[in-house]
């Protein structure tokens, strides 16, 4: 039974999203419950559906404070990375999967039960992560015009994404390839190579 709330809506937001990245992390998007993450704090699945309207609400909430995290995390890493701005780049995007698997793999894994796209803000919070590798590209290629930056950002992004997926899933772990940190940097140094005039 959920408790008369005492708490702000806002105040319930952060509650449910708390609680709601803390399972997430716990046990992943395949076995995630709403209603677990509302039992949680004492409150009903009802509370939790007039505070984001839907599931779907509730998990773009808990999808965006792990999109929020990453980014900081990226321009904490470029910050204190050294000279080497696309490896500091290329490795916090590892390490940053590594270091939160099941919370970056439920950005991917989700899908709207709604249908429909997510919403705008939603997605400005993607757009900065390609945004952050934009800026680093467009700095490595100072020549390049604006127009052909961002779609080589999202096609490395790309690139790179695959290459951590697979060294989450350990999918080449019966093949010579362990550093996939290592190849994915390859392949983006390669891309930057041959776009330079």
């Amino acid at each position: 039974m959920g408790r008369r709330s005492d708490h702000t809506r806002v105040e319930l937001e952060a509650l449910f999203v708390d609680e709601g990245w803390r399972q997430l992390t716990e046990v992943g998007l395949a076995r995630f419950s709403a209603r677990d993450v509302a039992k949680r704090i004492g409150y009903s699945i009802g509370t939790l559906y007039n505070v984001f309207r839907s599931y779907d609400g509730f998990l773009l909430a808990i999808n965006a404070r792990t999109l929020s995290l990453w980014a900081t995390d990226l321009r904490g890493r470029l910050a204190g990375g050294g000279p080497d701005r696309i490896g500091s780049l290329v490795r916090g995007y590892f390490a940053f999967a590594a270091e939160h698997p099941r919370t970056w793999i439920a950005i991917y894994e989700y899908r709207m039960a709604e249908g429909g796209p997510s919403p705008d803000w939603y997605q400005a919070l993607v757009a900065d992560i390609i945004g952050i590798a934009a800026g680093e590209i467009a700095a490595a290629l100072p020549e390049a015009p604006p127009s052909a930056v961002r779609p080589l950002a999202r096609s490395l992004v790309a690139t790179v994404h695959g290459h951590c997926v697979f060294a989450l899933n350990r999918t080449f772990d019966v093949t010579d390839e362990t550093e996939l940190a290592d190849a994915a940097l390859a392949r983006v140094r390669e891309a930057i190579g041959a776009a330079r005039p």
